[in-house]
């Protein structure tokens, strides 16, 4: 492990509410502003096959297109599955559960290899990673990596109760939360202007980043974007 390397955990508050994206733009603006820097995944769901039949890590191919970085795609996801659920279900279905032991060694050689590294999560913090063999869920790869993590939500309608859900019961278990990004952002709309106001009056937690739609960088410093980061 890198003495040097600093990381964070993406968490959504939900799925499909843009924690590649995010993580994509946060990993290119470290890259642009001079910084190594590597991305990770646990496990990726839902992925589509090449030509030659195997699975393509769907997640980390954007990230790595959107970002610029030249991390290969093998260091970035130990378990790539086809069905579009959550992996627990998915491993069920086609093999090749996940191990923790898995995860957190390939965890620490992105470590090695870069100063900053982003690790994305699957779903939202509930979700089941591992269950039939052993029962893991997103939580626990967050604890035994010993991240503090940045919450991503959509900026839309619903996602007062989710941020507030979400934020409340990873307080209550313990899990650091350093801020959210809102994706999806629309400046002007009054209900999503709103929405940021009263998740941060619920939460306490600042707001670090809107995400307008169809962003192609994310509107932080670096400086605070480099800060989000932990030894």
């Amino acid at each position: 492990m890198s003495e040097r390397s600093r990381k964070i955990f993406i968490v959504g508050t939900g799925t499909d509410v843009g924690k590649t994206y995010v993580a994509g733009l946060m990993v290119k603006k470290l890259k642009e502003s001079g910084r190594s820097a590597g991305y990770y995944k646990a496990a990726m769901s839902g992925n589509e096959r090449g030509e030659d039949g195997d699975l393509l890590p769907g997640d980390a191919l954007y990230v790595k297109k959107i970002s610029g970085i030249e991390q290969s795609l093998d260091q970035m996801c130990p378990y790539v599955y086809e069905h579009g659920v959550s992996p627990h279900l998915a491993s069920r279905l086609e093999g090749n559960p996940v191990r923790m032991d898995v995860v957190e060694k390939g965890f620490w050689e992105v470590c090695a290899r870069y100063d900053y590294v982003t690790m994305e999560g699957s779903g939202g913090i509930l979700c089941p990673v591992c269950f039939d063999q052993e029962e893991i869920w997103l939580e626990d790869v967050i604890r035994r990596l010993g991240l503090s993590c940045l919450l991503v939500a959509h900026a839309g309608l619903g996602t007062i109760n989710s941020v507030v859900l979400t934020a409340e019961y990873m307080r209550a278990r313990g899990i650091p939360v350093k801020g959210i990004v809102y994706n999806r952002f629309h400046k002007g709309d009054i209900m999503e202007e709103d929405n940021v106001r009263m998740c941060e009056h619920r939460t306490g937690l600042r707001t670090l980043a809107c995400v307008k739609e169809g962003a192609e960088e994310l509107d932080m410093d670096p400086e605070l974007l480099v800060s989000l980061y932990e030894v």
